[in-house]
């Protein structure tokens, strides 16, 4: 009588790398463990200071249903209210920022010339702090303008110099083949300097993003006019001592820089993919 095989009853998963399904869950429960541990972290050490400086999650989480619901009577705006004007004086600081930038950085990364004339001026305006500029833009261009004019400040350099940097990097043959098969100049920049600088690009992009929020926050605080997020939290630490509703803001800000940067990761692999750029 053949003996009969010992066949496991229930279904192994294995993990594939490669299945995109897998690689989400994966990262979905990663990022869910570590989000979980820092609430819990922040929780335990609430609980041991004792301090009304820092509320525990559960009184920020209550907090934000409030000022989303209802909002700041002293202000009489919601949460939702700040965050729209947060968000339109960043998206307009990041777009003077990009259009100056990065057509700025291609042209001398392609320059080394103009590259070395101009590595002395914004090496000398770079480690400036971009909410130093805040008094000199309030005057310049209004309480409503400045937040965002520090905004493109503070994005500027970081993509300029990753942009000048990705164009330096290029493989000369990549460029030498180009014009071996007759290649003119705008149809290389296109097909060989634009693709080869976009990981940079977009690396520039991630770390002006946070610089970004760092800025409009400061700013906001600085020219408390008109709202916003960082004027929120000025108020409501400096005035009313609301220390509850102060880190209500801080999360808020953090979930803005977690979804700003996610959209740029989202917006690379895109723009990769439909140039048949190597993603990873």
């Amino acid at each position: 009588m053949a003996e009969t095989e010992n066949k496991p009853s229930g279904v192994v998963l294995k993990y594939d790398e490669n299945n995109p399904l897998h690689h989400f869950l994966r990262s979905a429960g990663i990022a869910t463990v570590s989000i979980l541990t820092l609430l819990l972290v922040w929780w335990f050490v609430s609980l041991a200071l004792r301090n009304p400086a820092l509320p525990t999650p559960i009184e920020v989480f209550e907090a934000l249903i409030y000022l989303f619901t209802v909002g700041d009577t002293m202000s009489s705006l919601t949460m939702w209210d700040n965050m729209s004007i947060s968000l339109q004086r960043f998206a307009v600081g990041f777009l003077m920022a990009f259009v100056l930038a990065v057509p700025l950085g291609l042209v001398l990364g392609s320059s080394p010339k103009l590259n070395e004339f101009a590595t002395p001026i914004y090496e000398l305006i770079r480690p400036i702090a971009p909410i130093a500029w805040a008094p000199i833009f309030l005057f310049m261009f209004g309480a409503r303008t400045s937040p965002s004019m520090v905004v493109a400040i503070g994005i500027f350099f970081p993509l300029l110099t990753n942009t000048i940097f990705g164009v330096t990097k290029i493989d000369p043959s990549h460029v030498d083949a180009a014009k071996t098969l007759g290649a003119n100049g705008l149809q290389r920049f296109l097909k060989v300097t634009l693709p080869s600088g976009i990981p940079y690009i977009m690396n520039g992009i991630r770390i002006g993003l946070g610089v970004g929020w760092m800025c409009i926050v400061a700013a906001e605080m600085i020219v408390p006019i008109g709202g916003g997020i960082g004027y929120f939290i000025s108020i409501q630490a400096q005035q009313y001592m609301q220390y509850t509703y102060c880190w209500a803001g801080i999360v808020v800000i953090c979930i803005l820089g977690l979804l700003t940067t996610t959209l740029a990761d989202r917006v690379y692999k895109l723009i990769t993919r439909r140039m048949g750029i190597d993603a990873d």
